[in-house]
């Protein structure tokens, strides 16, 4: 393990020293600065060995070094083992950025590089802003690391369907206007955008170019008069040829991005997000029009779903619970008694999925986790790395599908036998933490940062925590993580934070993890709904939208308010309510079961 790496990692730095680069950056993205990557962009895994979805790789002469979040630094030290890279635990005590990192050991006169096509403009100015005036150059024009992937896989290429406007409730051409007012609030007379998704939401097409994310690779220039879009000739068929027409979209090659930008008329302010644009193109930009350095306006109007979009996601959060209730009744019932593993369990929950009507993809690859394995918060099970389940401990399990009325994401832990009563603890504070802040009000103003502590406190309460944020907000057949909202206790000045609104759909997944023991994560989907409007204010709530049981063999209620106790039965009484339609014989029997009033 990791010998590979480790010449690769070598062979790199001779690279790197005859193109006279001191520090190499490799980051987990692809040209949009996407959470998921398509292969032809994991340039970092083939590099390192480490296949999580979010870390960052620093090669120097002296040393290598990873960066990762907590969900993966588990996973990261076991696949990092004799590779010679170090691992850098992100927000852990003593541990640098790779900001600070590179600003300690850089020297005045040595030279940072990366490719700029996939380095986000955000982190790009961060750099200039910490060398400013230390005679340190950015090399960002060139993808170093390129030769040493002989193999690598071919560009990712689909053929791009268009949703109907039935399905998602506003033409292309009205969104296009909404967009046009808000440039001009703003006094943009051009936006750019480099988003895949907010992109797909704005034209009303989907695609298949990201696994699982249902996206096209493109970019969009917007003007008051026009509306470019780029993307791969291959990629589109004459139906939606003439709909973008129609729509009065004109289409570019996607390879031609630059030479537009280098080329274009271009008068007026420029907006575009350095968050989310690829800092070549940033630079590109910057260097001949002022730039309104903003979030997309696309990404809040995709966030708040409107009532044709959170009527066909409540059908669909119904009929996917309904899928995972029977599949983890299923696990009880047969665990012990048929071979099952983290595998083939995954692969009975995902063919239990694509009988569902509307079925198009998974969400994400299931995360199908059994005992210490659920401690690594993203676990991936593989064919050569799987566990075998047995009548003892905990299974977990995170998974969600695309469907043609939405995007859905759910996560449940369940006791397959024998489980400590520590176990039991954990389990019992990690579903008081979900029902808690699903049951929460709040005013009208309120960010997911005032809400985060909610879910948290049952756990801080015993000295525990999660590494991870409680809540992300969910695309409309689109990504799982979306933003701009999101819930999560810690102040990140990159994160700007958000105001909940009605419409706008958010998970709600507190979870525990031990390592070399178990892990547990109970995650709801909710709607952020208006409540009662008084002379203190807007009040707002949540509803659930995933009605899934709580395993209640896990649950002690001696861990537990009385209020828990009440949230908990209240939330089963919903869910019996909710699914009881769709079961009968010994399957409603289970069901009865599993929301008994406790």
């Amino acid at each position: 393990m990791g010998s590979i790496e480790k010449q690769r990692i070598a062979e790199l730095q001779k690279l790197l020293k005859e193109a006279e680069i001191d520090y190499y950056i490799v980051p987990t993205a692809d040209y949009h600065n996407s959470e998921y990557v398509s292969d032809y962009f994991k340039m970092r895994e083939f590099l390192s060995g480490f296949t999580g979805s979010a870390g960052t790789l620093v090669v120097s002469s002296r040393e290598a070094g990873l960066w990762t979040d907590g969900r993966y630094f588990v996973q990261a030290e076991s696949e990092l083992e004799g590779s010679g890279i170090v691992l850098y635990r992100m927000q852990e005590e003593n541990v640098p950025t790779i900001k600070e990192y590179l600003e300690k050991n850089v020297a005045e006169g040595q030279t940072i590089g990366f490719d700029g096509r996939v380095v986000d403009a955000f982190f790009g100015k961060e750099l200039e802003e910490a060398f400013d005036g230390k005679n340190v150059t950015l090399a960002y024009d060139r993808d170093i690391a390129a030769q040493l992937w002989q193999d690598r896989p071919a560009m990712p290429v689909s053929r791009v369907w268009i949703v109907p406007e039935e399905s998602c409730g506003m033409s292309a051409s009205d969104k296009l206007a909404k967009v046009r007012e808000k440039m001009a609030e703003e006094g943009a007379a051009h936006l750019l955008i480099s988003r895949l998704d907010d992109i797909m939401w704005l034209y009303n097409i989907r695609a298949n170019d990201v696994e699982c994310n249902p996206v096209a690779l493109s970019y969009t220039m917007i003007s008051r008069e026009n509306a470019v879009l780029f993307i791969q000739p291959k990629a589109l068929t004459e139906e939606v040829k003439k709909y973008l027409e129609e729509n009065h979209v004109i289409c570019e090659d996607y390879d031609r991005i630059a030479a537009y930008l280098k080329g274009c008329d271009i008068e007026g302010k420029v907006w575009c997000s350095g968050a989310d644009i690829s800092y070549m193109l940033y630079k590109l930009v910057q260097n001949r029009a002022e730039l309104i350095d903003r979030k997309n306006p696309t990404e809040r109007m995709k966030a708040v779903k409107n009532p044709v979009e959170m009527e066909h996601i409540r059908e669909c959060y119904l009929r996917d619970s309904v899928a995972l209730t029977k599949f983890l009744f299923w696990m009880k019932e047969n665990v012990g008694k048929v071979p099952m593993d983290e595998l083939s369990v995954a692969a009975k929950l995902d063919g239990m999925r694509a009988e569902i009507t509307g079925y198009l993809d998974l969400s994400f690859p299931t995360i199908s986790a059994y005992k210490s394995n659920a401690a690594m918060a993203h676990y991936s099970a593989t064919e050569e790395h799987f566990s075998r389940i047995e009548a003892d401990g905990f299974y977990l399990v995170d998974s969600g599908g695309q469907y043609e009325g939405g995007t859905t994401d759910v996560t449940r832990t369940i006791a397959l036998g024998d489980v400590t009563d520590e176990m039991k603890l954990h389990f019992t504070k990690v579903a008081c933490a979900m029902l808690r802040l699903a049951d929460a009000k709040f005013l009208h103003g309120c960010t997911g940062r005032n809400l985060d502590i909610i879910a948290r406190e049952p756990l801080w309460e015993c000295g525990l925590d999660y590494k991870h944020g409680t809540g992300h907000g969910i695309g409309y057949i689109l990504n799982v993580h979306e933003g701009p909202h999101s819930l999560r206790w810690q102040y990140r000045p990159e994160i700007p934070e958000t105001e909940l609104e009605e419409g706008m759909i958010v998970s709600d997944e507190p979870g525990m993890y031990v390592q070399d023991s178990h892990g547990i994560r109970t995650e709801n989907i909710v709607e952020v709904v208006k409540e009662e409007k008084n002379e203190y204010g807007q009040f707002m709530g949540f509803r659930h939208l995933t009605y899934v049981p709580i395993d209640l063999d896990a649950i002690d209620t001696q861990y537990m308010e009385p209020s828990d106790v009440r949230k908990l039965n209240a939330y089963h009484e919903s869910v019996y309510a909710k699914l009881a339609p769709y079961f009968e014989g010994a399957e409603l029997e289970l069901l009865k079961k599993a929301t008994r009033t406790l």
